[in-house]
């Protein structure tokens, strides 16, 4: 494999830096950065990410210098997996500067890390996803194809309580957030199954709603929130205490 000092880059297929082999096939190319200063790690990640594509470009760098310096290079990057514990800077700094230089460039985190309070901080910092390294494969590759198609990975550890599963809210709890939120009864049903993680469609087979309702649903929950996503939801809600109703 090349390292970042061998060259900026490697193409997945193995055809040589240089070579139009992949373009060819794929008709275009996803380029994605691996912010990393181990290598075995790197080598690891080489062989998910080419089960996601394989004709995938990967820029490799091993501190936070490098990865400002290729992300700039190669504006069109598609991706950036980042590991918190860099050498010459706090990945959480570099996450930051990251967002607010390259806002359209989607980060998750790829760390050993996996501590909630690891996981809120890099959400709340505007990470697309946080992806453990101790994490099943299968988990990987649909995190990232998840990103990769727009979306927003929240780990488990970050939507569910601490502790065993929580029952469904008492009717005062729920008249608290329906009061502290300005939100319907039914609203509030649907919060407590967004913070458990359930998608749109997992919402509408445990309440018997159709889509479009639930949808308006979660429109309407993020607007009373003040945020504009799922996990910034989560965040938000927390902080406001969710869980320490009962």
């Amino acid at each position: 494999m090349l390292t970042i000092a061998q060259a900026n880059f490697a193409k997945l297929d193995g055809s040589p830096p240089g070579s139009d082999h992949g373009e060819a096939k794929t008709g275009h190319l996803i380029k994605v950065l691996m912010v990393d200063a181990h290598f075995l790690i790197r080598d690891a990640l080489r062989g998910v990410l080419k089960e996601l594509n394989n004709h995938m470009i990967v820029l490799e760098a091993v501190d936070g210098h490098q990865a400002m310096q290729l992300v700039s290079e190669h504006a069109d990057t598609k991706l950036i997996l980042l590991e918190l514990n860099l050498p010459d800077q706090d990945g959480y700094a570099l996450l930051s500067q990251l967002r607010e230089r390259h806002p359209g460039t989607p980060v998750v985190v790829f760390s050993a890390r996996q501590d909630r309070e690891s996981v809120t901080r890099a959400l709340g910092l505007g990470a697309a996803g946080f992806i453990s390294k101790s994490g099943r494969r299968e988990i990987m590759l649909s995190a990232l194809q998840l990103v990769l198609a727009g979306g927003t990975y929240i780990p488990p550890e970050i939507l569910s309580p601490k502790g065993p599963s929580r029952p469904k809210l008492t009717s005062a709890a729920s008249k608290m957030w329906q009061d502290a939120l300005d939100l319907t009864e039914r609203q509030v049903d649907v919060l407590q199954l967004l913070m458990q993680g359930k998608s749109n469609r997992a919402i509408c087979r445990a309440l018997n709603l159709a889509e479009p309702t639930v949808k308006n649903h979660v429109t309407a929950i993020l607007k009373a929130l003040g945020v504009t996503n799922r996990t910034e939801a989560v965040i938000a809600v927390r902080g406001l205490g969710w869980g320490s109703e009962n």
